[in-house]
């Protein structure tokens, strides 16, 4: 066993040890909590880390957040797609987009011109003799010098005219009595003792249809001018009714833009019975064409499918549009409309870096669309190919110029993230070149899109001046005689006579060559 030995007989040094041990540990506990404390710094820190960067991510969203508000904020008509009208009393002073051509403002020499001419046989003639010389004598039988004409186009007393029919109803051998019925004369419009003629309902109609008066308005203006109490209620049923006979106008038309090479498409939203509808509209140069659609799909593919035109478009037909995804499903040629490219050019010249290659666009397709404007004044087809491939050489210049100014965004890198608006239409603008072009290649083709953009105008019109459309009813009829009076006017019909002729004995037809 151990030998025991008391610490009295120790020698110095060992209890020299024995005193030490004690400062030791207290240094080791000194050390672990020094240790502790530095992991929880370490934890802290590392949460600070986190936090830093998710601050910078949200600093980062913040800052995107703000230039998208200051772009919106920017956005006027010259390089968005806002209306004249949201701008306001606050309106700068113009500056449109086109170049300056060198002439003169107003008629060019050539141009016929509208101004109010004598005719050769006016409907009344007055005579005025003069009575007396400066002199004093009397010119009661001087001889005559000349005759000045002088005519005043003015309009007749408006005032309601009744026609009275009288219906025979005579007694056959057979013992039967017949009345006279339309086969006999008799107009579908004398349906009892008292109606109101095609004039009338004619005129009713194109308040209506025309101007975008609203019913009650109408009707005043109506009982004004004929002195007749027409109610908001036959104005209503006239305007209906109208729309219901124009089947085989319709019919026509559609078969017309089907049979087309070049067809302008757009649509736009409206509020119909409190709720979201969307007014399509088909064009051509001759022919024109609405539809309205509610619920899903209604802005989509399958409500212009549903309208019978696009998918009847042969594939060599050209659809002029916008980059609306939609109008991309249909198996077509495309061209894309220039007026918009333009707004988006001049949205992205204003961006930091981006204004050399966004201008130069912006005035190389101007240009280019002048040149196809003048080949086609010439009476060309197509632009002449050496000018055309220098067009085509210098466009692609610029577009690499504009990925050059945008190292951020390479092409390999397309739709993976995020990217900025100006840097979108660079890819449009390099991957649809022919969408582009191929009005230069093919002048039968509009650079823009301008035809249908006025043809849906009317919608936005009919709408600040008479509200929303309250039903679907009335919707589909406010299409329908659209339709009907913008084929007219591009054929040259007056809107009055061909409206009469509806109420009449049937719908113009228009023709489709």
């Amino acid at each position: 066993m151990p030998l025991l030995v008391p610490s009295a007989v120790l020698p110095p040094w060992r209890s020299l040890l024995v005193d030490w041990s004690s400062p030791t540990r207290a240094l080791r506990a000194e050390n672990g909590e020094l240790r502790a404390q530095l992991a929880e710094h370490g934890r802290a820190n590392g949460l600070l880390v986190e936090e830093n960067a998710a601050l910078r991510d949200q600093v980062d969203a913040l800052a995107a957040q703000v230039a998208e508000l200051q772009r919106r904020l920017g956005q006027t008509p010259r390089n968005s797609d806002k209306p004249p009208s949201s701008e306001g009393y606050a309106k700068p002073a113009p500056k449109s987009r086109r170049s300056r051509s060198g002439r003169k403002p107003g008629g060019q020499p050539g141009h016929p011109g509208r101004t109010l001419r004598q005719v050769d046989d006016p409907d009344e003639v007055v005579r005025h003799t003069p009575r007396r010389c400066g002199c004093g004598r009397s010119l009661r039988h001087g001889q005559l010098d000349h005759v000045e004409r002088r005519q005043v186009v003015d309009l007749p007393e408006i005032r309601r005219r009744v026609i009275e029919h009288h219906i025979e109803h005579r007694v056959c051998r057979c013992g039967q009595v017949v009345g006279a019925g339309e086969a006999d004369g008799v107009p579908a419009t004398a349906r009892g003792p008292i109606s109101y003629g095609p004039g009338v309902r004619a005129l009713g109609s194109y308040l209506l249809a025309a101007h975008y008066l609203p019913s009650a308005r109408a009707a005043q203006l109506l009982s004004d001018v004929l002195d007749l109490p027409v109610a908001e209620g036959s104005l209503v049923a006239w305007y209906l009714a109208a729309a219901e006979r124009l089947d085989p106008f319709v019919e026509q038309v559609k078969a017309g833009l089907a049979g087309s090479d070049v067809v302008g498409a757009d649509e736009s939203g409206a509020r119909v019975a409190a709720k979201l509808a969307w007014v399509h509209t088909a064009v051509t140069s001759r022919l024109t064409f609405y539809d309205v659609f509610t619920g899903p799909g209604a802005r989509g593919a399958d409500a212009m499918r549903a309208m019978g035109i696009l998918p009847a478009l042969s594939a060599d037909a050209v659809l002029v549009s916008d980059f609306w995804s939609p109008y991309w499903e249909f198996d077509l040629r495309h061209q894309v409309c220039l007026a918009h490219i333009g707004r988006e050019l001049v949205a992205a010249a204003e961006v930091a870096g981006q204004q050399e290659w966004a201008s130069g666009l912006d005035t190389l397709l101007d240009r280019l669309i002048g040149e196809a404007h003048a080949a086609r004044d010439a009476g060309a087809d197509r632009l002449e190919p050496e000018l055309l491939a220098r067009y085509q050489a210098h466009y692609d210049e610029l577009v690499t110029a504009g990925w050059a100014a945008n190292p951020d965004y390479p092409p390999a890198e397309r739709r993976r993230r995020k990217r900025p608006k100006h840097v979108n239409l660079l890819d449009r603008l390099d991957s649809h070149r022919d969408e582009l072009l191929r009005f230069a290649e093919d002048l039968r083709v509009p650079a823009t899109n301008n035809s249908s953009e006025r043809s849906i105008r009317p919608l936005k019109i009919r709408i600040k001046v008479s509200g929303c459309l309250r039903t679907m009813a009335g919707a589909k009829a406010f299409c329908r005689l659209r339709s009907y009076l913008d084929t007219a006017r591009k054929q040259g019909q007056p809107a009055l006579a061909v409206l009469r002729m509806l109420h009449d004995s049937g719908p113009w037809i228009p023709a489709i060559a």
